[in-house]
């Protein structure tokens, strides 16, 4: 099972969000990637969010955390776990050019209306709608293509 980190950060006073555009689907994400042997999940959101961004995140929070099962006839072919954090304080300007895509700052209002996976809508809307202090579990089913099948 591979474990995921990712991080929303928002700038208050401006109102927007960081997001990065995978170039592969054009969808649009929260920064992060995979946690390395030994790490824990703040660490590892830390460490991917300043090399995918430039930006040190300070005081990251724990907000959502998913299972991610990847479905193909019926069968499970893949695995993920994904610890989502929100993000207010950080250290550092957005890098021109990111390794993994386009990064740019978003309205927060516009965010919704971004092409992105659909579980991350479910998680986006959720933490984005002022419920940040809920800690949001849930599992999503998708096939391999990344088309939601359902969530729970």
């Amino acid at each position: 099972m591979q474990r995921v980190t990712n991080c929303i950060l928002i700038d208050r006073e401006r109102d927007e969000v960081l997001l990065l555009q995978k170039p592969r689907r054009g969808w649009w994400v929260a920064p992060g990637g995979k946690m390395e042997s030994g790490e824990t999940i703040r660490e590892a959101v830390i460490r991917e969010f300043k090399e995918e961004t430039g930006i040190t995140l300070i005081d990251p929070v724990l907000k959502g955390v998913f299972t991610i099962l990847i479905e193909e006839d019926g069968q499970r072919v893949d695995e993920w776990m994904m610890f989502t954090f929100v993000c207010d304080q950080y250290k550092g300007e957005a890098l021109k050019h990111s390794p993994e895509g386009r990064l740019a700052w978003q309205p927060r209002h516009e965010v919704a209306r971004l092409p992105k996976a659909k579980g991350d809508q479910v998680y986006f809307e959720h933490i984005l709608e002022q419920r940040e202090s809920e800690l949001l579990i849930l599992k999503f089913r998708y096939t391999p293509d990344y088309t939601l099948i359902s969530y729970e």
